[in-house]
């Protein structure tokens, strides 16, 4: 049996136009949750920002927590660094490595 590569057609970086298409949000707003610190694109040396695709989850969760709870742009920073934190103890529990003492970027 032959198996083929199959390709992903998303590009491995998207500008900041495309990413907010991709996203269904208005291009400012976009550069303002990258203006307070909820998304990290990479800065190209025309000062162009360019997205990974991961990222989009990234801003699906913020939004989910915006809309359902009510949380404004600077509590969404210190949830989304407690969420993620929670998800690198269950990944290292799950492994069975014990868990770095590293603590989050706010403390």
């Amino acid at each position: 049996m032959v198996y083929t590569m199959v390709r992903s057609r998303r590009p491995a970086r998207l500008s900041l136009d495309a990413f907010a298409a991709d996203a269904d949000i208005h291009p400012e707003l976009l550069r303002r949750l990258v203006n307070l610190g909820l998304l990290d694109p990479y800065v190209d040396d025309a000062g162009q920002f360019w997205f990974s695709p991961t990222q989009l989850s990234t801003l699906a969760r913020a939004r989910r927590l915006h809309d359902g709870l009510g949380l404004n742009y600077a509590a969404l920073g210190v949830v989304l660094d407690l969420l993620a934190h929670i998800d690198e103890l269950e990944a290292a529990l799950r492994s069975g490595h014990r868990p770095s003492r590293r603590y989050p970027s706010w403390t």
